[in-house]
């Protein structure tokens, strides 16, 4: 097979681009802009483009697919020169579907914790020795790509999201999967440039339960009234699985969840994680992994980078880096570290980075998320596209106390002048922000 990828530098592009390629597939591909760690990624396999652009030439009617990333336009020259070549197009989520249209699909969706579920769910299933095609947006212990596709393979596990399918399919991709096995973690409005309302974001849940396949189980936070809605209306042959929090103690600052087969340790922490604990618990149920099984594999699971990710630590400090940026996940995060350290104070940096946060009607739904936090340091760019926002918009909703910041140096220097001592500091923000700079600085500050 012979595929070309128009904007190959894009993060699930990527990482299909490679698994095409290991499978044997002849790859090419271009985009206008590749950035880490998809360059790298791409160059060590060979299919890094020799040039950024846009090139029509390098299609011709030798070319079996054509698959279009999300980040192209309608007008881009390539898409184009497809067209008029009458190739065959389809988005990523299209093709993996087609790839797997004849295996048991497990599509994990939600406004967050997807990504953490798929990864409990994925690390379980490969200590159980149950191999899976599968997709996620992050990089796991274990696994050298995001993106793994074989024709052994029976089942797969897709992380589905809310973005719009590609330029001439305006779909969430997470529409187009049809799982079998279902999992909605919760509804926080996001994603606002495409749904702007709160009411046409829930129904693109509601009309991903619809697309469940006959026989279908749908697993569902019960605790978020949105999704118990949806619950309550799905398809007859449809199963509806709820999950809630389970029983767990803090102690000593390790975290034990608590069930009939014992007492298990967790190398991580926070309510929010124990409910993804028990979606992934429900997945792996019904791929036939055994509870206990479940519960002594999920002990080991360290958890993501830039999920509540420990970057530096002494014995009476730690700086932790998240990728929070919703206000329930911002909430979720504050409130795991109060709850596992709440003899230390809490200092937070938080970076208004989304089209979402960036937004005036959205920005107040982040009021009272940072209460009871020692600091609080907000950075945002103000030249960044459509920003609706000011400083005073900011302090407003997150307090007087407050410290807002536009210019990155300005808040180094607040960094680097406050006390760690007994405290924490965690990082709410972009994954480009925590770069090594930040966390070279972190591991200094504590050794110092």
């Amino acid at each position: 097979m012979k595929v070309h990828f128009i904007a190959i530098g894009g993060a699930a592009m990527h990482n299909l681009a490679i698994a095409l390629h290991k499978k044997g597939d002849v790859v090419t591909g271009s985009d206008d802009e590749i950035e880490e760690p998809s360059r790298s990624r791409l160059a060590a396999n060979g299919l890094l483009p020799s040039e950024l652009g846009w090139f029509p030439e390098k299609l011709s009617d030798e070319i079996d697919t054509v698959i279009l990333g999300k980040h192209a336009r309608p007008d881009n020259p390539e898409l184009l020169e497809a067209k008029k070549l009458g190739l065959k197009i389809c988005s990523f989520p299209e093709y993996l579907f087609q790839q797997t249209r004849d295996k048991v699909r497990v599509v994990i969706s939600g406004s967050h914790g997807k990504t953490t579920i798929t990864a409990m769910v994925l690390f379980v299933l490969r200590r159980m020795g149950i191999k899976t095609d599968y997709l996620i947006g992050s990089q796991i212990d274990g696994f050298s790509t995001g993106l793994s596709l074989s024709d052994e393979n029976r089942i797969a596990i897709f992380e589905g999201d809310e973005y719009l399918t590609s330029a001439i399919d305006k779909r969430p991709k997470f529409h187009v999967y049809q799982p079998h096995i279902a999992v909605i973690s919760g509804i926080e409005w996001d994603h606002i440039d495409a749904f702007p309302t709160f009411d046409d974001y829930v129904e693109q849940f509601r009309i991903f339960s619809k697309l469940i396949e006959r026989d279908g189980k749908l697993i569902f936070s019960e605790k978020d009234n949105n999704i118990r809605e949806i619950a309550d209306n799905v398809r007859e042959d449809v199963t509806a699985i709820p999950y809630s929090i389970p029983d767990y103690d803090i102690i000593s600052g390790v975290t034990y969840l608590n069930n009939k087969y014992g007492s298990f340790p967790l190398k991580i922490f926070g309510a929010h994680n124990m409910q993804n604990i028990e979606a992934a618990r429900l997945v792996c149920r019904q791929i036939g992994v055994k509870d206990q099984d479940f519960y002594e594999s999920i002990a080991e699971f360290t958890g993501l980078p830039y999920r509540m990710e420990k970057i530096a630590f002494n014995g009476n400090s730690s700086v932790f880096c998240d990728l929070a940026n919703t206000p329930s996940n911002v909430l979720a995060s504050v409130d795991a570290l109060k709850r596992q350290f709440p003899e230390r104070k809490l200092l937070i940096c938080l970076e208004l980075y989304t089209g979402s946060s960036l937004s005036s009607g959205y920005l107040p739904q982040y009021t009272g998320s940072l209460e009871g936090v020692a600091e609080k340091l907000i950075y945002f760019d103000p030249d960044k596209k459509d920003v609706q926002i000011s400083c005073d918009d900011i302090v407003s909703v997150f307090g007087k106390e407050c410290i807002v910041f536009t210019n990155k140096e300005d808040l180094l220097d607040r960094l680097n002048s406050l006390s760690l001592k007994d405290a924490n500091l965690l990082f709410m923000t972009s994954r480009g922000f925590v770069s090594s700079e930040i966390r070279g600085w972190a591991r200094k500050m504590l050794l110092d």
